[in-house]
């Protein structure tokens, strides 16, 4: 069969899919990351427009959400079917995944776009920084089909074994952002609604280069056909429930951006939810090579667990495992060592410098622990374990990041509990996760006996 992850090293087939995935996805982070960087530096705008942006974040958070609820939960499907040798199978898995996040996307463009006034003056907004927050996300929300198909469909691109094909999706569209982005940010003068417009068009040419590989394109494997879209809703239960791992991940992402914004409103002003802005900013561009390796390895950990090559399986989670803590232990670091040059590419607001060096120490305290996190969520989604996926995407942010959020600052320590809510949940969720995943998933895999014994169990 082509592009057999069950044949050669694992760790190299795991890297052969992570280095051009984490350049994929450091190329849809600037779709953010640069708008931030530009509007940061607007004449005159201060730290008010980086507040503006950062009280969206929940809104946008929410449409990445309902993506990862399908994208996620279909591509392991996809590749477990592919590796079983279950073709028809995986095609109809890929069209069910398209159809409902076509129909969602749509349905969120009209929600969001309709109350996004009532809903960004509930997350904190005030009447000057409502005006950037508006101006961004009235046109940015035109984009969520594009933005949803693109994103969503690109894991089955990878998931066929053509990281650097799906590479091109978001990397042809980024490139567009950075060139449009100055253009109508600076030179036709449309400011923040200029960073949204030029998002907005950056993914649709993403989204556009996704769908043509997979209906029309002669390297794919498998493809979007028309037989495939009607939905079948036992097939969506199924994507569903391996994906609720991933909705509820970024679902409760949206649940502490609110808590936080609204409770750094209170406790210091706009100018720390412009801090939380950089943060955020700043962990998204960190974070992002442990999240390339361990979606990445998710792919190829699916693909030998269908094929029953458990032994390869562990190997996989082992060298995710091990490389994810040394990069995040060296990421603390460069933390630790520069924090000032790391804020200074989002702004040059003196006095939100001064207040965000105190804020990144306290924030990126014990990095590392992250790793764990990634590790034990990427094997559990990878496996089909979707119940401890879930579990274990809900301990961290909503039973422990959001209670902190309100109680830390209650109890004397202001801002600093708010920042410090989530290394206490890297800690402990993370530990939390790697452990049970160690236990429950990678010794059983040690016997293919015992995994065909206990493997609905596993699952």
């Amino acid at each position: 069969m082509a592009n057999d992850f069950s044949r050669g090293k694992v760790w190299r087939n795991i890297v052969s899919q992570s280095i051009p995935l984490i350049a994929a996805q450091l190329v849809q982070l600037l779709y953010n990351v640069v708008d931030r960087i530009y509007i940061g530096h607007l004449p005159g705008a201060d730290s008010m427009a980086l507040t503006g942006i950062g009280l969206t974040f929940p809104l946008t958070t929410l449409v990445s959400a309902f993506t990862f609820l399908y994208g996620t939960g279909g591509t392991p499907l996809f590749s477990i079917a592919r590796g079983a040798g279950e073709e028809e199978r995986a095609e109809k898995i890929l069209g069910n995944t398209f159809a409902m996040l076509a129909g969602t996307s749509l349905v969120l463009l009209a929600f969001c776009y309709l109350l996004r006034r009532p809903i960004l003056y509930l997350f904190g907004a005030g009447d000057a920084s409502y005006v950037y927050a508006d101006a961004y996300l009235r046109i940015y929300l035109l984009g969520t089909p594009f933005t949803m198909l693109a994103t969503g469909l690109n894991g089955f691109i990878n998931a066929q074994g053509f990281p650097r094909m799906g590479m091109v999706t978001t990397l042809a569209g980024a490139l567009m952002n950075l060139v449009l982005d100055p253009v109508f940010i600076f030179w036709l003068d449309m400011g923040v609604g200029g960073a949204a417009l030029a998002t907005m068009i950056s993914q649709a040419i993403s989204c556009l280069w996704v769908l043509w590989f997979l209906v029309r394109g002669r390297m794919a494997l498998l493809r979007i056909r028309a037989c495939n879209l009607s939905v079948d809703w036992k097939l969506v239960r199924e994507i569903t429930a391996l994906g609720l791992s991933g909705f509820i991940m970024q679902g409760t992402n949206c649940l502490v951006q609110v808590v936080c914004n609204a409770t750094l409103k209170i406790y210091g002003g706009d100018l720390y939810v412009g801090v939380m802005t950089v943060l955020s900013s700043v962990r998204e561009i960190l974070s992002l090579p442990v999240s390339g390796l361990s979606n990445g390895a998710q792919p190829v950990l699916g693909y030998n667990y269908g094929a029953k090559q458990y032994t390869k399986v562990r190997q996989g989670i082992r060298f995710t495992a091990v490389l994810g803590i040394l990069y995040t232990v060296l990421a603390w670091l460069v933390v630790i060592v520069s924090p000032r040059p790391l804020l200074s590419v989002f702004t040059e607001d003196a006095a939100l410098l001064e207040a965000g060096i105190g804020a990144l120490h306290l924030y990126f305290f014990g990095f590392f622990f992250m790793a764990f996190q990634f590790t034990g969520q990427s094997a559990f989604t990878a496996l089909g374990c979707s119940k401890r996926a879930i579990f274990f995407s809900l301990l961290r942010k909503a039973v422990i990041v959001a209670p902190l959020t309100l109680l830390l600052p209650r109890l004397g320590l202001g801002v600093d509990g708010v920042f410090l809510a989530e290394p206490i949940s890297n800690a402990i969720g993370g530990l939390a996760c790697f452990v049970t995943m160690y236990v429950t998933v990678y010794r059983k895999l040690g016997s293919g006996m015992e995994l065909e014994a206990g493997r609905n169990r596993i699952a």
